[in-house]
């Protein structure tokens, strides 16, 4: 899986998830099982992220340097 998702649809979560955003994934197998995402979204207050179905993002490869960029930047 990648680290990286982008968006696709915040139909249910306007306020948390930004349409066409880019967000980084936290690993979490049991979430995974259940077709979900562990996300930092928007609201950043919880550090271990919120469950989102996957049916709400695409996973996207970056290349490294845009990995670190936004990992710095604390996406």
């Amino acid at each position: 899986m990648s680290n990286f998702v982008i968006c696709i649809n915040n139909d249910s979560n306007p306020a948390s998830l930004l349409l066409g955003k880019v967000y980084r994934t936290l690993p979490d197998a049991e979430a995974e099982s259940h077709n979900m995402f562990r996300v930092i979204d928007e609201d950043k207050s919880e550090p271990d992220g919120y469950l989102y179905p996957a049916s709400m993002f695409a996973s996207i490869e970056l290349p490294e340097v845009a990995e670190r960029a936004l990992m710095s930047a604390g996406v």
